[in-house]
């Protein structure tokens, strides 16, 4: 069994998105004790900013011609595009910012794709956690709906783009026990955390029951 775990965050020690995928992620450890687990932190250690850049350039020109930062970019993407295909399931952490992905996130996706091009399934049928957090409230009928430009993006790439069966595990508000403007909030905000949290303990679960389905379905093959 492998794993291929991501997070994103710029806080990781108070990081409401990887509590949530530590949540999950302890799922699949009690099931799958001795599995391989490949983890990327974003937030703790980026990718070089200009990688992408280098990687779509070397796409693009003859190996020969490559430059030194073209084959290192090149070789990187290649590296990140195994990652995913070696994984059996993933679990994967991008909280909101600005309402889109961070800088750091939209690097390591872009530099996926230049390794991978960009119609390649690199979750196809893999059961996949996307958890995502939010500061604040974007639900419907707040004065904010619409302004999350990050979970549907996420939900384009992994789903439509990767073909990952996907489920969504999100919590809002995670600003409100901070922020003196949220007070009147905050036992909102209690009662997103604690459905956020089951959740994400639920998810856990189905990633395990879905890979355990697929091995089956694989073994029976």
């Amino acid at each position: 069994m492998h794993l291929f775990r991501l997070d994103a965050s710029i806080m990781p020690a108070t990081s409401s998105s990887s509590e949530l995928a530590d949540t999950a992620h302890a799922e699949w450890t009690a099931a799958h004790p001795e599995s391989t687990v490949t983890h990327r932190h974003l937030g703790t250690d980026p990718l070089p900013a200009d990688a992408w850049t280098h990687a779509a350039i070397a796409a693009f020109t003859p190996a020969e011609q490559h430059t030194d930062e073209q084959r290192a970019a090149a070789e990187l993407g290649n590296q990140l595009a195994d990652e995913l295909r070696a994984a059996d399931a993933a679990i994967i952490a991008v909280p909101l910012y600005n309402w889109g992905v961070s800088q750091h996130f939209k690097t390591w996706l872009d530099v996926v794709i230049a390794g991978a091009g960009p119609t390649a399934q690199l979750l196809k049928d893999k059961p996949v956690l996307l958890v995502t957090s939010a500061g604040g409230g974007f639900a419907p009928g707040t004065p904010r709906e619409g302004w999350d430009h990050s979970t549907p993006y996420l939900e384009r790439i992994l789903r439509d783009v990767w073909g990952a069966d996907l489920t969504v595990v999100r919590r809002e508000l995670t600003m409100a026990a901070v922020n003196p403007a949220m007070e009147s909030l905050r036992g909102l905000a209690a009662e997103y955390h604690t459905q956020a949290l089951d959740a994400a303990r639920d998810a856990g679960k189905q990633l395990v029951t879905a890979q355990n389905a697929e091995n089956r379905l694989v073994t029976a093959a």
